[in-house]
This record gives C-alpha cells, structure tokens and sequence, in this order.
C-alpha cells in the first residue's frame, strides 16, 4: 500500500504550479486547500507529501484535465538536475541493470505514485508501473507523468544505449498523441494489460557512457554543490576535490590529478601541505561527505555506494567509514533513520 503521507521532493508540486501558471492559473489557486504556500514549494530543501501533491494535481485537472497529454507534458519536464544524490547515484552507475535498481528503489520520493518494478523474461525486460493505489481520477495523468518521466530521465542517464520496442497505458487513446509520439518517438499502445516500458533484456548489461560530457557536468556540480554546504575550499585545494568530484566512481589517483594540473605528484603534495592539507585529506572528505548524502537520502546498499566511491571491495570503505564516523555505514544509516534524517532534502 502506498503511503500517502510519505514527504517528497518538492520539485514535482513546483512543475504542476508552472504548468498551471503557463495557462493562466495562479499559482494559489492550485495550491489551494493543501497548506502549502508558494515559497516552501520554491524551497529545494522542503518537502510535501503525496497526498498534498494529489490535491495539487486536482486542481491542475479541474481546470485544464481535456487537455490531451497533459500527464506527459509534466512528466517531460523532470530532468536528473533536479535530483540531488539520488540524480548523483544514478549518474554514477555503471549499467543500467546497477541504475534502474538504484533508481527503482528511491524514485517513489520523486515523481511516482505507486509501485514501478523491472522484470526479465526471454529476452525481453519491462519496466511495469503499477497504479492500483493511485485514486482514479488522476490515475491517467499520474501514469502518463510516470513513464514520460522515466523516458526523459533514461534519454538524459543512458543516451541511446537501451532502445525502447513498445510502450502500453492502461488507459484509453486520448483524441491526440502528438505529445507521446514526440516524447516516446513511437505511437504507444493504449488500452493494454499493463503500464509497460520494453526493450532488450541484454541493454541492461551495456556499460553506461561514463564519459559523456552532459553527465560527467552535471555529476561534477550535483557534488560541488553538496561538498559547498559542508566547507569551502579554495586555491590548490579547491581544484584537487573539484577534479575528485567530477566523475563519482571513477575518483582519480593523485598522479592522474597532478597531471591534469600539469604539475608533478611531489609538487602537488607541497603546494597542498602549504595550504594545510593533502591529497589523502581530500580524498577522504569527499568520499566521506557522498557516503553520507547516499546513506541518508538513499536506500543504496553499503556494496552500492562503495562501488559509487571507487573502492573494490566493500570492506576497505567500511574501514574507511569506521575511521571518519566511528561506526560502520549500516549503524549510521540507523541512527539517522531513528533521527529523522533520511527526509528528501534534495539539491
């Protein structure tokens, strides 16, 4: 069962408000009767529940519900920026089989009401969403967000690694599909059995484009913003974690970042030692400081973020974690869960 009083991002609330804006309705019009104000829906570091954002989406429909692919158009507009460490941890993946599991078990802070699960069967794999606890009358706008959604966040992760063979709704065809066929770029099947997305089973083992240009910047500045509210670096040592931060799970060694600083390892060691660190200093801060935001705002496994961290095994980073928190990464997990910590406080 879905909970409904679950706190979400407020990202999803802030779309619907500026879909509802663009057709000439004030913005507290659609907020009204939910207790939320316009200022905490434009604070990323608020949050709302699902049952607030259902009643933001009734709203939306009451006035502007005949408008065909009203759904899509929302779910078009939720981008991986958006997303803080768990946009981090998906961008950091490694193939898409490690991303949908990442993805499939924290989304439902994000965007999606319901339950989305991936299966496999011969050679086919389905991303299925199941909207059974989503009330009916904003079951087809919920459903249609979900998967545009899921298509515009699989564009912006996988490229055109995984081609998708078939979509299918539940619902019935609406009079126009012009905003699916330009967002899905195929006509989806309506009317169906389930709410599918399917492709090759073998996509999901293809390594993902690590070095694609969009999400190593967009990897770069999630980090740099998380690691700006612990503390600010400058100098050597401000470029050092900036370089360390560029691609989570492809950190580099010292050599490597010397290079790109075109100075050698020994002169790097200097000038960061006259600036009061070191390169294992940084190193250290920065695993530390994604340890933590994907401990608290995830529910990746300790193999999963020591992966995202670069470590080979999973037993040298929960040394490492011992050494920084006193306490192994599950105990720390728990503490925050029993203190509240793990709410979507997202960048």
């Amino acid at each position: 069962m879905f909970d409904w009083d679950r706190l979400r991002n407020t990202s999803s609330v802030h779309i619907l408000t500026r879909l509802a804006e663009e057709r000439g309705m004030p913005t507290a019009d659609c907020l009204a009767g939910t207790g939320l104000l316009p200022e905490v829906i434009a604070d990323p570091d608020a949050a709302v529940t699902a049952r607030q954002e259902v009643m933001v989406i009734r709203a939306l429909l009451t006035r502007f519900g005949a408008e065909p692919g009203l759904g899509v158009e929302a779910g078009r507009r939720h981008h991986l920026s958006l997303y803080g460490p768990w946009g981090l941890a998906l961008l950091s993946s490694r193939t898409p089989r490690d991303a949908f599991e990442v993805a499939l078990r924290y989304v439902d802070l994000e965007f999606v009401f319901g339950r989305l699960s991936l299966e496999e069967s011969g050679r086919d794999a389905r991303v299925v969403f199941d909207d059974r606890d989503v009330p009916e009358d904003v079951r087809p706008f919920v459903t249609e967000r979900v998967m545009s959604g899921m298509r515009v966040l699989s564009r912006e992760l996988f490229h055109s690694v995984i081609p998708v063979r078939r979509i299918v709704f539940q619902h019935s065809a609406p009079v126009d599909t012009t905003r699916f066929v330009n967002v899905f770029a195929m006509e989806p099947d309506f009317g169906g059995p389930a709410n599918e997305v399917v492709f090759d089973r073998e996509c999901l083992d293809i390594p993902l484009p690590q070095a694609s240009e969009w999400a190593r910047k967009t990897c770069e500045q999630l980090c740099r913003d998380l690691l700006s509210r612990r503390r600010v670096r400058t100098g050597v040592a401000g470029t050092v974690r900036n370089l360390l931060v560029r691609n989570p799970g492809e950190i580099p060694d010292q050599t490597a970042v010397a290079a790109d600083l075109f100075m050698s390892s020994r002169t790097l060691s200097r000038r960061l030692n006259e600036e009061g660190t070191s390169f294992r200093a940084l190193l250290d801060e920065v695993r530390q400081m994604l340890a933590e935001e994907l401990l608290d705002h995830t529910d990746m496994t300790t193999e999963q973020v020591a992966a995202r961290l670069g470590y080979a095994e999973a037993a040298s980073f929960i040394r490492a974690f011992r050494r920084w928190n006193d306490c192994p990464p599950q105990e720390y997990r728990l503490r925050g869960i029993r203190a509240g910590a793990r709410l979507p406080q997202l960048v």
